[in-house]
């Protein structure tokens, strides 16, 4: 972000910060934490049901998170079950 950008206030879209925020959270997982599940889950599951929710209305038990480490690989999947939209 620029200072122009900063002090015009110029917003950036939600999903630019949210792309934002995970590249944050992998880079700390990443720069040396131990096996086993990353304790930020829960609270992520949470933010993303909360910004999810701004535009589709959806149940919190309809969003998972779940990570995974195999060797030098780290994935971190989120799976959405979205509302059926039938008229």
């Amino acid at each position: 972000m620029s200072l122009l950008s900063f002090l015009l206030g110029e917003k950036k879209k939600s999903a630019a910060v949210a792309k934002e925020r995970l590249q944050i959270i992998l880079a700390h997982e990443r720069s040396g934490r131990g096996a086993g599940q990353p304790d930020y889950l829960p609270a992520l599951q949470r933010e993303l049901v909360a910004v999810i929710s701004k535009y589709i209305k959806i149940d919190p038990d309809d969003l998972k998170v779940h990570f995974e480490r195999q060797d030098d690989l780290e994935v971190l999947e989120v799976k959405i079950e979205l509302p059926d939209t039938a008229r």
